[in-house]
């Protein structure tokens, strides 16, 4: 399987984090995956808006400060 390093915000490990405290997820490894392939299902399912319909934003519907009102959200 590739590996892939990225750098996230200190919120979204913590949350991260918690999850596998509750047993949600066995390790970290596993958390990361799952969420990032459901966020690729949960895009593919709903689709990028095309610019007309959209924000501006490219059509994600996600203002310039990120998800949730955060500057340091990605969006992938």
């Amino acid at each position: 399987m590739p590996k892939v390093e990225i750098t996230i915000p200190e919120h979204l490990e913590m949350q991260i984090a918690q999850m596998v405290e509750r047993g949600e997820f066995v390790n970290r490894e596993e958390a990361i995956e799952d969420l990032l392939s459901t966020g690729i299902k949960a895009y593919k399912t709903s689709g990028p808006m095309d610019e007309e319909e959209g924000t501006g934003t490219g059509g994600t519907g996600l203002e310039d400060d990120g998800m949730m009102g955060h500057d340091d959200e990605y969006v992938f």
